[in-house]
């Protein structure tokens, strides 16, 4: 069903999806270009650990499919878009309400495009800070996407 829904609508209901509802995720805001989103967390006695500070799979869940959201707006059915991997580092104990701002310029989308018509697969490497309410750097997580077009396997057909 999610495959039909565009991204802003699943933009505004992504909070009701159980895991993000549980773990008081929610979507702040989004640009009128759709290339940047402002996402924030806020504590819960379901997100909070033993010691009283965010749980780091929470902090990473918060940060995790957004990047993908933006490109698939912007590369729409031509191609494929996939979190590949993703990687975390946990700089201190988050308490309060966390938040982490998604963006990826409409240049570098352009060029992704671009490069897509040349390459088999791209696979473009985003950062991101999770920051806390004084905006100390609570967590860097780095994402890792593939990106191809959709008809790359006939365009790279050997011959």
């Amino acid at each position: 069903m999610i495959k039909y829904l565009s991204p802003q609508t699943v933009m505004k209901f992504i909070r009701f999806w159980p895991p993000y509802f549980a773990a008081g995720v929610s979507v702040e805001s989004i640009n009128k270009d759709f290339n940047e989103i402002n996402v924030k967390m806020v504590q819960n006695k379901l997100n909070t650990n033993y010691v009283g500070t965010h749980f780091g799979g929470s902090l990473y869940a918060m940060c995790d499919p957004f990047y993908m959201f933006i490109l698939l707006h912007h590369l729409k059915e031509d191609h494929i878009v996939w979190d590949q991997a993703a990687k975390i580092d946990f700089i201190k104990p988050g308490k309060g309400t966390m938040r982490a701002k998604f963006t990826i310029p409409l240049e570098e989308i352009e060029d992704l495009r671009k490069q897509a018509l040349q390459n088999f697969n791209l696979k473009p490497i985003y950062h991101c800070e999770v920051i806390d309410k004084n905006d100390d750097v609570v967590a860097k997580v780095e994402k890792f996407l593939y990106v191809r077009r959709k008809d790359a396997k006939e365009r790279f057909k050997k011959s």
